[in-house]
């Protein structure tokens, strides 16, 4: 199986649950299980390819222009994490459909959680660091919707909004730090960088580049001094807490560190910077987990712990630490994963999860009290577990680290770790039983202790048999980290002589004094004052949120002007910047002489736009000057052989003055005056100096030949070849760049259907329509609303125009017309008849929905796109051929003409909606609808009967 398929079958999974949730909970999560299981199972299919050490790729061109591509690849490493993902994930499908209630809306719960698991997948399998990142940013998404799942809760929903913040703030610092590091190696994918060792080391911006990365995953793994996010996530369902501190989320970083070990560790920066912060919290966080009542929170800060342990272990940055580090990776997640569900299980039966209010459940719950007895010493590191065998290891290497600060620090986290193991067992289970639990407790159904049973039978199998179980999976993944070969030696017993063994004997006692002198020390801990990281977070946050507050209200005033002011400045600022920063040739072109039509056309241009800023408050006369700008400036396309653009802006004017001055209908004849004088002076200051700027930069790049050939003499050359069509322009729009002129045309069918909206809006009940029923106009002075010439004039024009609309329509391959003008035309002539006959009369005649209308345009545009690819084509590309029909010429057929259609009837179901909506307006504002075609004294009818009828 493809490795892109791996990484895509999660995805494809999320959309079932919320679908098959209909049939019924067991099917939600079948379907759920279902893709986690065959994603699994290709991945094993790849196992002997990587014992051979073998990589195995799947290479998908996206963007390669970029470097973005969608490559993916499989070797120990990968290997490693993506089965620990999809194998946990699975367990976690399972224990989730017995632990949620029926309350909880389980179809969503497990999108979310498909979601994150390919995101995390597509982060261990990606082999483009650019693709990466996405998926990086993904699980900061996903896991922002499943920490917040229980939205009812506000811990939950503070607790979703702390981990967004804190690893989204991370991933920016590693995005830029993941640019960096390809810069410095000349590509973005990844087995090329992990090539590049000493490029990267020798780099002056390898240091930034450490900081940066290392930022990410910091964040990512609830490093010190970013650990405080991790026990606030614990407000999330179990399975949630349980998948995300075992085998995802806060693995994704330890997974970078090991990923990037062969091109970023050993050197003195990553030592210090990545040890101090594992040892830090690896100590830091087991001492607050003693203390912890909640079972959760004492498991949140044991993740945090040993995953400072792993991070320390990949500071050291020898081969032997690294291989360690893997194994204990592996060991980490089946405990912690089974401890969690035990967890889960108490709390689902007990109905609390406060160990002051538990003990004693071991004669109530056998069955869990001996999965979480397995789980808790293996996690506290007593033999013959698998968490014994990687804690000697790592006291091994700890022991030969300088300085000897190390080594201790480590024994006491390792002390630490020993007893708060101890006590989650003691407290919750033995002792006496009580008789005030919130809830009777008792072990739950086999389908709720499954998963965590599974799990402990894996920790005691490592244990028992560490080299058969898990000694070829870590030799993989240990070689893929190091980059040589590994044959981890993995053994319970090191020898008398091992400091590991009495580091360990001192943590075992240690842990055990710490566990009977619990009431004690706790008491002290409670009246000892201490930083809270939460206090701090909520601080620096209503910090940051009074400052951007005070920094948005100074700026975003709500003035436009404003805005654009700023806009502006900040544009000519970096343009003369560039300016004077750069060198320049003088212009090798000749200027052409001027004659006098360009003469008075620009002329005319100037008068009319400079007429515009002075007599800007008196609305009618500005939209006229405005149109005479649009019609000089259809003029000067025409002057400068650029035909369509002379009939696309000529249609647009029409259709949109016509548009505005129902739209000013509405509105106050004259603007009123809002700005002072000395701000429009600063106004028309930026303006002119903004115009001069652009006219430079024309003039520029009108008397200078470029080095390079153009994409415009690309388009020439291949209009017809690639194409079909000799109207260059045309071919543009529906071919090479077809994709951004469907862009255009949902864009414009969204705004369309926007104003329809708004208009809904402002005809319901309230203030905005009771200004509307009192708004008086004085389009009644005229006695003359539909003349019976006008009317007669557009029956006349209406086939002509629909004629020439259709005719346009079909030349536009080969010459100036296409789609878009023809739509505008037609348009126009439909806006004739609805000026001419009257709002009632015509839409009584309407028999097409102009919504359904731009929702055909866009579905034949994109019909039309995706039908490129049944031909092996790219999305968008148009196809043509010749054909005979006898006693016709030879003609030509273009699949272009297709997206042209749906152009078409986009452009005019958006003017025709827009119109519509006006004229709505005018309705309810009290304007009269004529029944007949032109005006009769007694064919007019007050607007709530049209409105009823």
């Amino acid at each position: 199986m493809s490795p892109a398929l791996i990484a895509a079958l999660p995805f494809i999974g999320a959309l079932f649950p919320g679908l098959m949730i209909r049939v019924g909970r067991n099917a939600c999560a079948v379907m759920a299980g279902f893709f986690s299981l065959m994603a699994l199972v290709g991945l094993g299919l790849h196992i002997p390819a990587i014992l051979r050490d073998e990589v195995v790729t799947a290479q998908i061109n996206w963007m390669p222009a970029l470097g973005l591509n969608a490559n993916f690849f499989i070797d120990g490493l990968g290997l490693l994490f993506a089965g620990l993902i999809l194998g946990i994930g699975l367990l976690i499908i399972v224990y989730a459909r017995f632990y949620l209630s029926e309350r909880d809306p389980m179809g969503q719960f497990y999108t979310y959680l498909m979601l994150f698991q390919g995101a995390m997948v597509g982060i261990v399998l990606s082999d483009n660091i650019l693709l990466l990142l996405v998926f990086w940013e993904l699980t900061s998404l996903s896991s922002f919707l499943l920490i917040g799942y229980w939205k009812h809760l506000p811990e939950g929903r503070q607790g979703a909004r702390m981990a967004l913040a804190v690893t989204g703030g991370g991933g920016l610092a590693m995005i830029a730090g993941m640019l960096i590091l390809g810069h410095i190696a000349g590509s973005y994918d990844l087995t090329i960088i992990l090539q590049s060792r000493e490029a990267i080391q020798s780099s002056p911006l390898y240091l930034p580049a450490l900081i940066l990365i290392l930022a990410g995953c910091f964040t990512k793994s609830a490093q010190f001094p970013f650990h405080f996010w991790l026990p606030h996530a614990m407000a999330a369902p179990t399975p949630v807490s349980a998948y995300l501190h075992s085998a995802t989320m806060v693995k994704a970083g330890i997974f970078l560190m090991a990923r990037m070990w062969p091109v970023l560790a050993g050197t003195p920066e990553w030592f210090w910077i990545v040890t101090s912060a594992g040892l830090i919290t690896m100590v830091m966080a087991a001492k607050i987990a003693f203390f912890k009542d909640d079972l959760k929170a004492l498991l949140a800060f044991s993740t945090v712990s040993h995953l400072g342990l792993i991070t320390m272990l990949l500071g050291f940055g020898t081969k032997a630490a690294a291989t360690v580090a893997v194994f204990h990776i592996i060991n980490h997640a089946t405990f912690k994963a089974a401890l969690f569900m035990c967890a889960g299980i108490v709390d689902h039966e007990a109905h609390t999860r406060d160990i002051k209010r538990l003990g004693g459940l071991r004669r109530l719950m056998p069955v869990t009290f001996i999965i979480t007895t397995i789980a808790g010493l293996s996690m506290a590191g007593i033999a013959p577990l698998n968490g014994y065998l990687s804690k000697e290891m790592m006291l091994e290497q700890a022991a030969h680290t300088a300085p000897w600060v190390i080594p201790l620090l480590v024994v006491i986290g390792a002390t630490f770790s020993v007893a708060y193991s101890f006590r989650l067992i003691a407290h919750t289970f033995l002792g006496a039983e009580r008789n005030d639990y919130p809830h009777h407790p008792h072990d739950p159904g086999f389908g709720m202790w499954s998963s965590p049973a599974l799990l402990a039978t894996l920790v005691v199998l490592i244990g028992l048999m560490p080299m058969t179980f898990a000694g070829w999976l870590v030799d993989a993944a240990a070689g893929a980290v190091t980059g040589a070969a590994v044959h981890a030696h993995i053994v319970h017993w090191h020898g008398a002589h091992s400091p590991a063994l009495w580091m360990s004997v001192f943590a075992v006692g240690g842990g055990l004094v710490l566990l009977g002198l619990h009431g004690s020390l706790d008491r002290i801990w409670l009246a000892t004052p201490r930083p809270e990281a939460k206090r701090i977070f909520d601080a620096v946050i209503e910090g940051l949120a009074a400052l951007f507050a005070r920094v948005t209200e100074a700026l975003h005033g709500g003035s436009l002007g404003r805005y654009l002011w700023i806009t502006v400045a900040t544009l000519l600022a970096v343009g003369w910047y560039a300016f004077r920063s750069g060198s320049h040739l003088p212009g090798t072109r000749a200027l052409q002489p001027i004659e006098p039509v360009a003469a008075v056309g620009w002329m005319s241009l100037m008068i009319a736009s400079l007429a515009i800023a002075v007599l800007h408050r008196q609305r009618l006369l500005t939209l006229i000057l405005v149109g005479v700008v649009g019609l000089v400036v259809s003029v000067g396309f025409a002057y400068l052989s650029a035909p369509d653009l002379a009939l696309t802006q000529i249609s647009v004017e029409v259709a949109t003055v016509i548009l505005m001055l129902l739209s000013l209908n509405f509105l106050p004849k004259v603007t009123p005056i809002e700005s002072t004088s000395l701000r429009r002076v600063g106004d028309a200051a930026i303006a002119g100096v903004g115009g001069l700027a652009v006219g430079g930069l024309i003039y520029a790049l009108m008397t200078r030949d470029f080095a390079f050939p153009t994409i415009a003499d690309y388009h020439l050359a291949n209009a017809k070849t690639l194409g079909g069509g000799t109207n260059v322009v045309n071919v543009i729009l529906v071919d090479f760049r077809g994709y951004d002129t469907f862009g255009e045309i949902t864009v414009l069918g969204i705004a369309a259907t926007l104003i329809f909206a708004l208009t809904e809006t402002l005809l319901r009940p309230g203030p905005a329509n009771d200004r509307l029923r009192t708004w008086t106009g004085d389009t009644q002075d005229a006695g003359d609303r539909h003349p019976l010439m006008m009317v007669v004039a557009t029956r006349i024009m209406l086939p002509i125009a629909l004629m020439v609309g259709i005719y346009i329509f079909l030349r536009g391959h080969n010459v100036p017309g296409g789609g878009f003008i023809a739509g505008l035309v037609v348009a126009i002539t439909l806006v004739m008849q609805y000026m001419a006959s009257g709002f009632g009369w015509t839409e009584a005649r309407q028999r097409i929905d102009y919504h359904g209308l731009i929702g055909a345009g866009v579905l034949v545009a994109a019909a039309t796109g995706v039908g490129s690819w049944l031909a092996g084509r790219p999305f968008m590309t148009s196809n043509y051929g010749y054909f005979r029909i006898w006693p016709l010429e030879e003609f030509e057929l273009a699949t272009a003409a297709l997206f042209d259609l749906g152009v078409f009837l986009t452009v005019l179901g958006a003017v025709m909606l827009a119109l519509s909506s006006l004229t709505r307006i005018a309705v309810r504002a009290g304007q009269t609808i004529n029944v007949e075609a032109y005006d009769m004294e007694d064919k007019f009818e007050p607007a709530a009967v049209k409105e009823d009828r």
